[in-house]
């Protein structure tokens, strides 16, 4: 039985050293793709770590050779075998704090985000370094209909389990982790491996008392053409995580009430 620990904490850059940041990828078949990834991020000046999710040998090829020529800038983790996008994220918040990341920028390697954002992220993150700061998707006309109609049904049951509006958007792949309480976090709950990640570990993290901070970014649809997302699957996947997470609300009520009195949800 696992039980949450309050981030109310007065964590700062003091008190765990200076603002360290990594940009993190992780990588499934995208070598059409990650090249433009990896141009962006150097362009900000930030230091990359690429998780290979068990790619092809193709795409394997590509991420080697991005390796080598940005090195050290650059760092690549290979996984075996395929991990699922969380598992790869997982993965590199381990690898990132090895390396002595205080905060991993989290990014999609399919074009979808736009890497000029990236500073301004990292900004607001150096500012409040205890916060996550989750990006709200400013869609363009690539967006599916089916997907976007699909993230309000996400977006309610999140409003739901959290007794709050402070998560605006749960499902978007470019966020700032502060990695303290994520490590902290993983170390005692199981947070889902698939896409079903960006949701649960978004909700539970809240539940622990991290705060919100929403920030507009632009998202187009992808630039390789390439979604790993399983309409059948990852619905069904995410549904039976909605469900654990609305049991879980409930045995957090009594908590989840007193924050809400405490702390008014912020954007």
């Amino acid at each position: 039985m696992t039980t949450d620990m309050a981030v109310d904490m007065p964590w700062s850059l003091a008190e765990h050293g200076d603002f360290r940041p990594w940009v993190l990828i992780p990588v499934f078949d995208h070598e059409h793709a990650i090249g433009a990834m990896v141009q962006g991020v150097m362009a900000t000046g930030q230091r990359c770590l690429l998780v290979d999710d068990g790619s092809r040998e193709s795409c394997a090829r590509v991420l080697d050779a991005l390796a080598r020529e940005h090195a050290p800038q650059v760092t690549l983790l290979r996984l075996p075998q395929n991990q699922g996008k969380g598992g790869a994220v997982l993965a590199g918040f381990r690898e990132a704090a090895r390396l002595g990341a205080t905060h991993v920028l989290q990014i999609d390697a399919d074009g979808q985000h736009d890497p000029r954002d990236i500073p301004r992220f990292l900004e607001h993150a150096r500012r409040a370094p205890a916060k996550v700061i989750c990006g709200t998707p400013e869609y363009d006309a690539s967006v599916p209909k089916g997907r976007l109609y699909g993230r309000y049904l996400t977006h309610v049951w999140v409003w739901i389990n959290t007794l709050s509006f402070a998560i605006r958007d749960s499902m978007c792949g470019f966020r700032v982790y502060p990695l303290p309480p994520v490590l902290c976090l993983m170390e005692q709950e199981t947070i889902g491996k698939r896409m079903d990640f960006d949701i649960e570990v978004i909700v539970r993290l809240f539940w622990r008392g991290v705060e919100i901070e929403n920030l507009p970014t632009r998202v187009t649809y992808p630039s390789d053409g390439v979604s790993h997302f399983d309409v059948w699957h990852d619905n069904v996947r995410i549904s039976r995580m909605h469900t654990r997470l609305f049991f879980g609300m409930l045995r957090r009520l009594p908590r989840l009430l007193r924050m809400r009195a405490t702390r008014p949800a912020r954007a």
